[in-house]
């Protein structure tokens, strides 16, 4: 396929481009489902296509196509080149690109089963099962399970001299048991209320074990339904990895994508209070919060060897001991802060999206204390611990959260208490991360793949993993959805 992508590189430069790159995509999906017992979804699909993106007269432009001929291919540049004229017309700078030397390299997402390998029945056997065991405990009213499968493999080549390929691998994997009756519809999920993703293969369905966490998911489940709601109040909050890969996610990962701080994404989901005049002053969190950047994360579904813009796979801080220390760049915007080259964030949702800045894996870094969550629990007079997201809401600037958990237990001197339901926590960005006074140890520390952050304008999907241990935030306002 490299004659396709290099007669879009040729196409495009012809028609007066100064930049162009070209990616050629082919990507094979299986997901399968079962619910109340029986099989619900198997759908298996595979689609290839070819994007051209350009440089002209600075301004980008961008065009996409499936049909892979000459003419196709052709048509897909001369629509690039078109788009780009027009956008020209309407913007307020050049676009300057930071220099990235040309790589001719490849890469593959380690695995250690292929899904490909195993039966179809054996897969569905096992969810339904699943399914099945959880549906017979007599509080369950539904019970669902799921696992999906991706390759992506992809070629691009630049008009700088860059030649690069790589296979990535995704696997997916999760189940859950609803329940209904007087304390609502209630939920318990695992691993986690979207399951667990990581780039590999099926050797996550293996280590997930389904089969083993099926009677206590039903009974968690079951008993929400007399469970105490969560009281109202500022508490000692005890929060697990499952939970803090929400809390990464939308109050520092988002905002510190350098487009949406620059305003990129104001019309669509807004902007960031993480503005550039911050950087190296602004406490973003108490002095024991430090956040990493790390497209190079082992199993991590942001981890690549280069981003969609030929820029290879980095690990940078973006906290370093609660001081905003960096953001998620790209070769347009890393300018902006006075630096030289991108940090590779540039990732875009299959062959018919134009690349736009996305958060790589994003990690709160462990404790350097060996504690564990037990520990942080027998520390903690008076608090309440949470886990596994069930809802969020952030404004625009990502400042103003507020997160629900499926379920809670109250610490009362050091120990935990009762089950509570419908618990919700909510506070300020910054002052949230500021109350951060204890961090569990590397033994705890726990990453968790998301497969479904939204972003720009068409939409794109996107996955990232966040990785932490169980952390404790002091004097939380706290109550019940």
């Amino acid at each position: 396929m490299g004659d396709q992508l290099t007669r879009g590189l040729e196409a495009a430069l012809t028609s007066g481009a100064s930049y162009a790159d070209a990616r050629l995509l082919t990507v094979d999906t299986e997901y399968l489902a079962a619910r109340r017992g029986q099989v619900a979804a198997v759908h298996r699909e595979e689609e290839t296509g070819l994007s051209v993106r350009v440089l002209v007269d600075g301004a980008w432009g961008f065009g996409s196509t499936a049909d892979l001929s000459s003419d196709g291919v052709a048509r897909a540049a001369a629509f690039a080149v078109a788009n780009a004229r027009d956008t020209a017309r309407l913007r307020l700078a050049p676009v300057e690109l930071a220099p990235e030397p040309a790589l001719t390299a490849s890469y593959e997402t380690p695995y250690q089963r292929d899904p490909t390998s195993v039966p179809l029945t054996e897969k569905l056997d096992l969810l339904v099962e699943v399914v099945r065991r959880m549906e017979e405990h007599p509080g369950v009213a539904v019970a669902d399970a799921s696992m999906e499968f991706r390759t992506e493999r992809q070629r691009q080549l630049t008009s700088e001299g860059s030649d690069l390929t790589q296979t990535i691998r995704f696997a997916g994997v999760g189940m859950g048991a609803t329940s209904v009756g007087p304390g609502g519809v209630q939920r318990r999920s695992y691993p986690n209320s979207w399951g667990q993703y990581i780039s590999g293969g099926y050797e996550l369905v293996d280590e997930s074990d389904l089969p083993s966490h099926c009677a206590r998911l039903a009974a968690e489940a079951a008993a929400l339904q007399e469970a105490d709601v969560c009281p109202s109040g500022r508490f000692d909050l005890i929060l697990d990895p499952r939970q803090l890969t929400l809390q990464i996610h939308e109050s520092v990962g988002h905002p510190l994508e350098l487009d949406r701080v620059l305003g990129g994404e104001a019309n669509y989901a807004g902007t960031s209070f993480a503005t550039p005049e911050k950087l190296g002053h602004l406490q973003y969190g108490s002095p024991l919060v430090n956040l990493t950047a790390d497209a190079t994360l082992p199993r991590g579904v942001a981890t690549f060897g280069f981003d969609d813009e030929g820029v290879a796979a980095q690990r940078w801080p973006l906290v370093a001991d609660g001081v905003l220390a960096g953001y998620l760049t790209s070769r347009e915007y890393a300018g902006a802060i006075g630096e030289a080259r991108s940090r590779g964030a540039m990732r875009a949702d299959g062959w018919h999206n134009a690349p736009i800045v996305r958060m790589v894996n994003i990690n709160l870094e462990p404790g350097r204390e060996d504690l564990l969550l037990d520990d942080l629990i027998a520390d903690t007079k008076h608090g309440i611990y949470m886990s596994t997201n069930r809802s969020w809401s952030i404004d625009q600037r990502r400042v103003n959260f507020q997160f629900g958990c499926e379920i809670a237990w109250e610490i009362r001197d050091g120990k935990l208490g009762r089950m509570l339901r419908n618990p919700v926590y909510h506070g300020l960005t910054t002052e949230f991360w500021g109350s951060c006074d204890a961090i569990a140890g590397p033994r705890a520390w726990e990453p968790w793949g998301i497969n479904n952050c939204g972003k720009g304008q068409p939409g794109q999907r996107a996955e990232m993993t966040h990785g932490s241990s169980p952390t404790r935030f002091r004097q939380v306002a706290c109550g019940t959805a």
